[in-house]
């Protein structure tokens, strides 16, 4: 059975980054609004939902700071918060309206000496919308993890009695379906109704041991090292240490040298390592446009409308779209001559949702061409099966999904191409701003978790292609001779722009990814297809257990107009394979997959 509505995937996980939504009404009631299902809700992905511990630290914060009728936002960094007073401003203005903002730091002090520094943006709660957008778009709030350790040092100081789980999480569901197979934090016992720190540490640390807090540094050179190395070699033999600092770490696979851990950047989650790269873009290259190639993650595109000159938005990657990408930069050069006719390309490898893969040495030779950098989000793609930095100047990643899987923790990266055109110049910028702001104890979650990446993919990819293989031999798009064929088409790098793919996959034998999209012939099909799946359901992908949801709803609902224009149609279903028991996969995609053709049978009877 699936969790129940509200509860947290992965069960029994204080800071999970998902959160059960088991139907399509669920779903629907979800982005609506309504109250029966926000207040069912334990917690959420976090740069949608605030996670309740940051909700209680943002109510001292104002009860303490701010006079009635004001909210406020809590941020690591006063940069950030700056950044947030210039975005509301700038929104304000737009519409004519002059929006009084106030910053305050506090700074809290444990017994021990040892203080955290938090950045309060407080302003008038009616414009709660528009500060919400800064921290949606960029993920640079606060982790749940930090406010956490703030409230403990806030209780300290009051000699009040310490608990240390944030209201709210009581976690009673769970999903038995996959029991015996589920990683890590998905075997906990279903016994545990109320938890207490203590026990919620235990659960997450008890298939992995974690580094000891004080070496987060450590942790954090890991991964940096883990990432440059392209998974060469992925552990190093004494974790304390991880190697000289700044040191080389050998060529790629593709005979990309030089690439060191200095050349990662580490950020809280992966759309603020997006939103850092198209600032490190705006701060280094002169004013000009930016190109969306492809329909991508929500978020990325209001980034780079948002921010700077404005976006060229161009929505599909294949030949004819290559064809608007050319004239667009004809005419921009044409029209300013001398001057590159955009700062720079955002793309990812594959896109989300429907895992298609631009043509990367096409790109690279226009963008050599025109003196614009490439910049790609090669999160689904991932470290392990393919390498894109040798066609682009910067890859960014959310460490968050597959480089994580155990979905408790968040992160991003952005690595520099030590080869780019523009290597120095982006290279000097960061070393003179880079600010490390991903809190320690998330760290040392992430080290933990992606210590076996690599086999953890080897297991998706081949339950993932298996699953494929299964659907879309009963799909439209393969002319599939069965009749009340439920299926249209099956979106996966195996089937589509599957050349583009191939061109920057690892070796021969590296798979396709864990992530693939479901159209269905009626809107009804997609319903029960959905509704009687028995993985997870809810947002985020790329971790260990299988995680499905009707994408178009939650990303696009007030927009799916728009989004139908590129083929991301309303009644789309995106699923990320874990790493159950193949067969046991094939079992459950297979009663989904009666269930919705049974909805044919009955709508001709």
């Amino acid at each position: 059975m699936v969790c129940t509505l509200g509860a947290a995937i992965p069960p029994y996980t204080p800071h999970a980054v998902s959160v059960s939504l088991p139907t399509w009404k669920d779903n629907i009631s979800y982005v609506e609004g309504e109250r029966q299902v926000i207040d069912a809700m334990v917690t959420g992905y976090p740069r949608f939902f605030t996670h309740l511990a940051v909700q209680e630290l943002a109510r001292q914060c104002r009860q303490k700071f701010g006079p009635w009728g004001e909210a406020c936002m809590l941020f690591p960094s006063r940069k950030f918060a700056d950044a947030c007073r210039s975005f509301m401003m700038g929104r304000g203005n737009e519409q004519g309206i002059d929006i009084p903002i106030r910053l305050v730091q506090h700074i809290i002090c444990a017994h021990n000496s040892s203080s955290i520094e938090l950045h309060i943006v407080l302003y008038p709660e009616k414009y709660y919308s528009i500060a919400k957008q800064f921290w949606q778009h960029t993920g640079l709030g606060i982790s749940s993890r930090l406010a956490e350790r703030c409230l403990i040092m806030l209780q300290n100081q009051n000699q009040q009695p310490v608990s240390l789980t944030p209201p709210g999480i009581r976690v009673k569901s769970s999903n038995k379906h996959y029991s015996a197979q589920l990683p890590r934090e998905s075997q906990a016992e279903n016994v545990i109704e109320d938890l207490d720190r203590d026990q919620s540490i235990h659960i997450e640390e008890r298939y992995g041991g974690n580094l000891p807090q004080d070496a987060a540094a450590s942790a954090k050179r890991a991964m940096k090292r883990r990432i440059a190395s392209f998974l060469v070699c992925e552990s190093p033999s004494d974790w304390s240490i991880c190697g000289p600092q700044g040191s080389e770490v050998g060529s790629s696979v593709r005979g990309l040298h030089k690439v060191s851990e200095d050349d990662v950047y580490l950020y809280p989650a992966g759309m603020s390592a997006i939103w850092h790269a198209h600032q490190l873009i705006l701060a280094t290259r002169p004013p000009s446009k930016s190109i969306c190639f492809g329909f991508p993650y929500t978020d990325t595109l209001k980034i780079l409308q948002k921010w700077g000159p404005g976006c060229e938005f161009i929505g599909d990657v294949r030949d004819e779209d290559f064809n608007k990408l050319e004239k667009f930069l004809e005419r921009e050069s044409a029209e300013c001559p001398g001057q590159a006719p955009a700062s720079a390309l955002f793309t990812e490898f594959p896109s989300n949702p429907l895992l298609r893969c631009a043509d990367l040495p096409r790109l690279r030779t226009l963008a050599d061409r025109h003196d614009f950098l490439i910049v790609i989000d090669n999160t689904i793609g991932n470290f392990v099966n393919v390498e894109v930095l040798p066609y682009c100047d910067i890859v960014v990643s959310s460490l968050s999904k597959i480089f994580s899987g155990d979905a408790n923790t968040l992160g991003g990266s952005l690595v520099l191409n030590p080869r780019g055109k523009h290597y120095t110049t982006l290279k000097q910028h960061l070393v003179t701003t880079f600010e490390d702001t991903y809190f320690d104890e998330d760290a040392i979650y992430m080290e933990r978790n992606s210590r076996d990446l690599a086999r953890r993919i080897r297991i998706i990819d081949k339950n993932a292609e298996a699953v494929c293989d299964f659907l879309y031999a009963r799909s439209v798009a393969s002319g599939s001779p069965l009749k009340n064929t439920v299926l249209k088409d099956v979106y996966y790098p195996k089937y589509i722009t599957t050349e583009n793919y191939d061109k920057c996959k690892v070796s021969a034998d590296a798979g396709y990814g864990g992530l693939f999209s479901l159209a269905f012939v009626t809107p009804e099909a997609a319903r029960v297809f959905f509704d009687t799946l028995s993985c997870y359901k809810g947002p985020s992908l790329g971790t260990n257990f299988t995680l499905a949801c009707p994408y178009t709803i939650l990303a696009h609902y007030f927009e799916m107009d728009w989004a139908a224009k590129y083929g991301i149609g309303e009644y789309l279903v995106r699923v990320s394979v874990g790493m159950e028991d193949t067969q046991t996969l094939l079992e459950d995609f297979g009663k989904a997959l009666t269930a919705a053709q049974a909805t044919l049978t009955s709508s001709t009877n």
